[in-house]
């Protein structure tokens, strides 16, 4: 299994991307900005989409994703999601107001069919397996394993500290790297409390109970804030070491 970062800003601007990753060539975890970043015959591959919530940063290519490559696909795109998230793609998005419903066109061969998802519960594909983990977000979101045959990855997805991330990520013998998301710096701590978002004050306690030798990259960081928000990450003594930032184009082998 190979996951390459298409996007990992918290916004856009310059050469930012909002979150999307690439699994193998058939496979999309979320499908912000970084979607737009592939070639048409690449977007025509993609048979899964798992993701982690409804906001716009995390879906915004979809749309456009079904509307280029939707009518030529031999197979509809099949999205994974909770269930509150899949009603509110339904009643927001794909309600013929914003967008068509591509889960009812074309006629007898729609573009796209959608698959609930449960916390817990793993999607195996082709010996791959992916797993939806909880986390704390305020509204309906979780976050995925990813397990190849060499190991395992987590991203947290958007979320606060939630120790049940943590206790998932030590019970993982195989886990190779944890992405987490940090989308403050500490000065707006107060937006990152209301928002239910990473902010290094409230991340640093989370990973200093993380077991030692899993490397952490950390994603979703605010366009202008990323040099502050790493800096205040990068203390010493951590059992994962300093955090890393997530880069465009990053691949791991899982």
């Amino acid at each position: 299994m190979k996951v390459r970062v298409l996007g990992c800003s918290g916004g856009i601007g310059g050469d930012r991307h909002t979150t999307s990753f690439l699994v193998d060539d058939d496979i999309l975890i979320d499908a912000g900005s970084g979607v737009t970043r592939l070639g048409l015959d690449e977007m025509g591959t993609i048979g899964h989409l798992f993701l982690t919530h409804a906001h716009l940063d995390h879906i915004l290519a979809l749309p456009t994703l079904l509307d280029s490559v939707g009518v030529v696909r031999a197979e509809p795109l099949v999205v994974h999601a909770l269930p509150e998230v899949i009603e509110t793609l339904r009643a927001h998005v794909f309600n013929w107001e914003i967008w068509p419903d591509f889960a009812q066109v074309p006629h007898g061969q729609p573009c796209m069919v959608y698959a609930p998802l449960a916390v817990g519960e793993t999607v195996r594909l082709g010996g791959r397996e992916i797993t939806a983990v909880p986390v704390n977000h305020g509204r309906p979101a979780v976050g995925f394993l990813l397990r190849g045959g060499r190991g395992s990855l987590i991203f947290s997805g958007d979320t606060a500290s939630h120790a049940a991330l943590y206790a998932i990520a030590n019970a993982t013998a195989d886990l190779r790297h944890l992405i987490v998301e940090a989308s403050f710096e500490d000065a707006q701590r107060d937006i990152a409390a209301v928002s239910y978002h990473y902010c290094p004050a409230t991340l640093l306690p989370d990973l200093a109970r993380l077991k030692a030798g899993v490397p952490v990259w950390i994603t979703h960081l605010k366009p202008g804030g990323e040099a502050a928000i790493m800096a205040e990450l990068s203390r010493p003594g951590l059992p994962c070491g300093i955090p890393q930032a997530l880069a465009p184009d990053q691949v791991f082998e899982l």
